[in-house]
């Protein structure tokens, strides 16, 4: 495949989990945040030079490299390493950044007010990560040897209620089985770790499933 049929094919996909669009990087701070995000979940890319209806409007790639390059490695915390890849179609420039999933997580980058957070991509935006998700990605990173656990009635009760239900909040499982947000967490953290669960997010809250 050529490289312009290459980019081509990579806009008329549309933004998603995995790709965004950007116009144009005016704040290394909001770029970060993107990183972030995709770093946390399972990488992904930026179109640099792509309006958000797919429309190619080109960018002076030295200063978005230098922009980005700013961004992930001063306004991400740990820093990030990011591969640039330059598109010519139809005389305007088109950057693709590829952002590898991090293997130190969580990935934090500095909201409007300067605080480090948690950055997490769900479908086609960037979502701050709750603070049991934070856990989670923090014992990705940590434990390689999986998690065992002992299944005690709360948990049955648990996983019988996301059967039947298919997710709940936080707060929702603390009511379910009389349990301190400590030992919810504990809870939620040790089935993400064995695969039974995971963490998603649906009309701004975040849901414990099955995975």
């Amino acid at each position: 495949m050529k490289k312009t049929d290459y980019i081509l094919s990579l806009i008329e996909e549309g933004e998603h989990e995995h790709q965004d669009f950007k116009y144009q990087i005016s704040d290394a701070r909001k770029i970060a945040r993107s990183i972030s995000a995709f770093a946390n979940n399972s990488g992904g890319r930026l179109l640099i030079g792509v309006k958000d209806n797919g429309n190619i409007a080109g960018v002076k790639s030295e200063e978005e490299i230098y922009m980005i390059e700013t961004a992930a490695t001063m306004y991400c915390r740990p820093e990030q390493t990011v591969q640039f890849t330059i598109y010519h179609v139809g005389g305007k420039t088109v950057l693709k950044v590829d952002i590898p999933e991090a293997e130190e997580k969580p990935v934090k980058a500095q909201d409007d007010n300067g605080k480090w957070c948690t950055y997490y991509r769900v479908n086609d935006e960037n979502h701050l990560a709750s603070a049991t998700h934070v856990k989670v990605l923090k014992n990705e990173s940590s434990n390689n040897e999986g998690a065992s656990m002992l299944f005690t009635d709360k948990e049955k009760t648990l996983l019988q209620y996301l059967r039947e239900h298919g997710g709940i909040t936080m707060g929702g499982i603390t009511r379910l089985v009389l349990c301190s947000r400590a030992v919810a967490d504990e809870m939620v953290v040790n089935m993400c770790s064995m695969g039974i669960a995971a963490i998603n997010y649906h009309e701004g809250n975040c849901l414990i499933t099955l995975k």
